[in-house]
C-alpha cells in the first residue's frame, strides 16, 4: 500500500472535520419495496434548489441510532463530507423502522435484515428520484458492514431487490468492509445468482481492513478479484493494519466477545488514522468520477 504522507493525512482529516458545517437533516418517509415496512430516513443536502447528485446510505448491524437515539458519528461524518462536496444524502434506517435491536447475531432478524434491505435501497432510490433537487440519474449507494453487503446484493444483475420497472439503476456503489463478501452469499438465496455468476453494471469500489476479522478480508478479496476477473467494473482498496471501523472518528479499538465468531475469533473495531484519511479522499474522488463525469 502506498503510504499517505503525515500532511496529507491532516489535510484529510481537516476536510472531515471541516464537513460539520453541513445543512441540518429531515426525517422523512416513504415504503420499502418488501411490502410492509415504513421507512424512516434522514435526508440532508446542500443549500439551495439545483438539482445535484445524490447518495444513499446503509448502516451496519449495529444500527444507525446510538443509545440517545442520536446517528453514529461514523454515518454523520458520511453525511457531513459529502453534503460538503455537494452531493445530497439519504440515510436509510432499516433496524428501527421494523422496531429491531442490534442484527449482528445471526437469527431471524438478521435473516429478515438481509432478505429485505436491498428492497430499502431501491425503495430510497426512487424516493430520491421523485426529488426536484436531486439528479435521477447520479444517485450512489453505500454501505457499511451489513450494509456493505447489502450493497453487492443490491448491484448485482439478478438482484431481488430490484423493481422489474427501474427505469434508473444506481449510478454507483461504494462498500465498507462487507459482510457476506463472498461467492456463496452473493448467491442464491437472497439473489437468483448461480454460484460463480455474480455480475453488475454498476462500478464498485470496496474498502476493508486486511487485520478485520468480522468481515474478512481474504475471501472478500478474492470474491471481488474472481468479479473482476469476468469483466465486472469493480475494484479493492485494503489496508493491512485496520480493523472493522476502521473509518469511525476517534473510535478506540475494542474487542466485542458477544459476536465471537465461529472459529472463536472475537470482533475488534477501531479508527486506524491513515486508513481513514485515504478512504475520505478515495471515496470522494470515486463519486466525482463517477457521478459529476458526463
Amino acid at each position: 500500500m502506498s503510504r499517505l504522507s503525515p500532511q496529507l493525512v491532516d489535510t484529510a482529516l481537516a476536510v472531515c472535520a471541516a464537513a460539520t458545517a453541513a445543512s441540518a437533516q429531515t426525517a422523512v418517509n416513504f415504503n420499502s419495496l418488501d411490502g410492509t415496512t415504513k421507512l424512516t430516513a434522514h435526508l440532508s443536502r446542500p443549500e439551495g434548489d439545483l438539482p445535484r447528485p445524490a447518495v444513499v446510505l446503509m448502516h451496519g448491524c449495529s444500527g444507525l441510532l446510538d443509545g440517545k437515539g442520536r446517528i453514529l458519528g461514523l454515518y454523520r461524518a458520511w453525511q457531513r463530507a459529502l453534503v460538503v462536496q455537494g452531493y445530497v444524502t439519504l440515510t436509510v434506517d432499516s433496524t428501527a423502522s421494523r422496531g429491531l435491536g442490534q442484527t449482528c447475531t445471526w437469527g431471524p432478524d438478521a435473516i429478515t435484515m438481509w432478505r429485505d434491505r436491498p428492497k430499502d435501497a431501491y425503495a430510497a432510490l426512487q424516493y430520491l428520484q421523485a426529488q426536484s433537487f436531486v439528479q435521477a440519474d447520479r444517485v450512489a449507494l453505500a454501505g457499511w458492514s451489513q450494509g456493505g453487503g447489502v450493497a453487492l446484493l443490491t448491484i448485482n444483475d439478478k438482484s431481488t431487490g430490484r423493481p422489474a420497472d427501474l427505469a434508473r439503476d444506481f449510478k454507483a456503489a461504494v462498500s465498507f468492509y462487507p459482510g457476506a463478501c463472498a461467492e456463496q452469499f452473493q448467491s442464491k438465496p437472497f439473489t437468483e445468482v448461480e454460484p460463480n455468476g455474480w455480475t453488475t453494471k454498476v462500478p464498485l469500489l470496496v474498502l476493508i481492513g486486511e487485520a478485520d476479522v468480522w468481515t474478512p478480508f481474504k475471501p472478500c478479496g478474492e470474491f471481488i478479484a474472481a468479479a473482476k476477473a469476468r469483466g465486472n467494473p469493480v475494484e479493492l482498496k485494503s489496508y493491512p493494519s485496520a480493523v472493522h471501523a476502521f473509518d469511525a472518528p476517534d473510535l478506540p479499538r475494542t474487542e466485542l466477545p458477544a459476536y465471537r465468531m465461529r472459529d472463536g475469533q472475537i470482533p475488534v473495531i477501531g479508527t486506524d488514522r491513515e486508513a481513514r484519511a485515504d478512504a475520505f479522499v478515495r471515496v470522494l474522488e470515486f463519486m466525482k468520477r463517477q457521478l459529476e463525469s458526463n
